[in-house]
């Protein structure tokens, strides 16, 4: 019988997965430990720190979804030219 050929394929987990990890898990490391942003000081226009540090979260989370998806697509290019595929 004949065996078929193993294929290696690069490590699952690479530096920029675990960065593309790290951008998506900080948001929700960030609103979930409450204990650092359960506070009214300093003021921001008017605004207590509790509010407008959630806000800024927004902001952030949303670049940060995007540095994410960016390194995404680059990351499953170079795996897909590595394979001798089309890119898309």
């Amino acid at each position: 019988m004949s065996q078929a050929p193993e294929t290696r394929e690069g490590p699952v987990v690479t530096p920029v997965r675990v960065v593309i990890a790290l951008c998506l898990v900080a948001p929700f490391v960030a609103m979930l430990w409450v204990g650092s942003y359960a506070k009214t000081d300093p003021v921001f226009i008017g605004i207590p720190f509790f509010y407008w540090y959630q806000m800024l979260w927004v902001l952030l989370s949303t670049a940060l979804t995007m540095v994410a998806y960016k390194l995404w697509q680059r990351d499953q290019r170079a795996r897909s030219a590595a394979k001798g595929g089309a890119s898309q």
